[in-house]
């Protein structure tokens, strides 16, 4: 251990364990107390501390037990009160999925990222985490007939790789092709192969769901990636929301959607051969689509907060 990572260490034990003022955490180590607040926040950036915080009248471990016994995932509760707003809510379940990817997410690994709003609420939690020969992937395009798209994603696709030190993947393809027949002809082009191949060899995916109705619109449908037109063919056909731009109907069902066939995202059959499947959501109007995308067999591990998991089991 390092002279640095010896100092973390005094300082958080000094501070959570013996319950010492930074001032006097500084005295001790004969520094300042800036420096003393910038080591206690390296103990938990870098997982050295956890915070817990356990409600005594919450019912997030029975929810997570009960969606664990329904649908066969791990599930992680997060704790909110009944009155935490939507961006409370979101914020509190970014925070659980990014420590959590940072726990699981190890050197010579591939995290596949659909992007999104949740995922982009993710990135500002992310701990600093420095791999070697890891790679970060995106999993579906993200150009769009009103604007690119494509400094959104990448820059999403950016944080994760700079939280990790990884290798970054980009997918430049649009999220939707206008004919089934170009995107079949992109698919055999070596560049857009080659992304597919690290996609492939994904470890970890993270990815939220997409809601078509209530609510805050989710960004697939609010920032110009479908036209009207497309919004009510999908509406006509049944279909609830999205996982990774590939849309689903309540049941779980998607293969004979027809706008799938122009989606550059893989299918839940596709996610399924990737070992860990993380889907993070908050909001009363992504029950519907979540239960589609845990009916689909998207999910492996599923990160929600405490109103959601509640209307989920409702």
């Amino acid at each position: 251990m390092d002279t640095r990572e010896q100092d973390v260490l005094r300082a958080a034990s000094m501070y959570y364990l013996q319950d010492m003022k930074m001032e006097t955490i500084a005295k001790q180590l004969g520094t300042s107390r800036s420096t003393v607040s910038r080591l206690v926040k390296e103990a938990r950036e870098t997982g050295l501390v956890e915070i817990n915080l356990r409600p005594t009248h919450s019912r997030a471990p029975g929810l997570g037990q009960r969606i664990r016994e329904i649908y066969g995932i791990e599930a992680y509760v997060v704790p909110v009160t009944d009155s935490a707003s939507h961006d409370e809510r979101l914020d509190q379940v970014a925070l659980t999925t990014a420590r959590l990817i940072g726990t699981w997410f190890e050197s010579e690994m591939v995290l596949a990222l659909a992007w999104g709003t949740t995922l982009g609420a993710i990135t500002r939690h992310l701990p600093r985490k420095p791999t070697r020969g890891s790679a970060v992937v995106q999993l579906n395009g993200a150009a769009n007939m009103r604007t690119s798209g494509v400094e959104y994603a990448s820059d999403l696709i950016a944080g994760f790789g700079r939280a990790f030190d990884a290798h970054m993947h980009f997918f430049p393809v649009p999220a939707f092709f206008d004919y089934a027949e170009t995107k079949d002809a992109m698919w055999r082009e070596r560049s857009v192969q080659r992304v597919l191949e690290v996609q492939r060899r994904a470890d970890i995916a993270l990815f939220s769901v997409g809601a078509l109705s209530g609510g805050l619109p989710s960004h697939v449908y609010s920032a110009g990636y479908l036209e009207p037109q497309d919004v009510a063919t999908l509406d006509a056909e049944g279909v609830v929301g999205d996982v990774c731009t590939v849309f689903l109907r309540a049941d779980g069902t998607y293969s004979d959607i027809a706008l799938n066939a122009r989606a550059t995202g893989p299918s839940p059959a596709q996610l399924r051969a990737i070992p860990r499947r993380v889907c993070a959501v908050a909001g009363d109007n992504k029950v519907v689509p979540l239960r589609a995308a845990l009916r689909a067999g998207a999910v492996t591990h599923l990160v929600v907060d405490e109103q959601t998991a509640t209307r989920l089991l409702g």
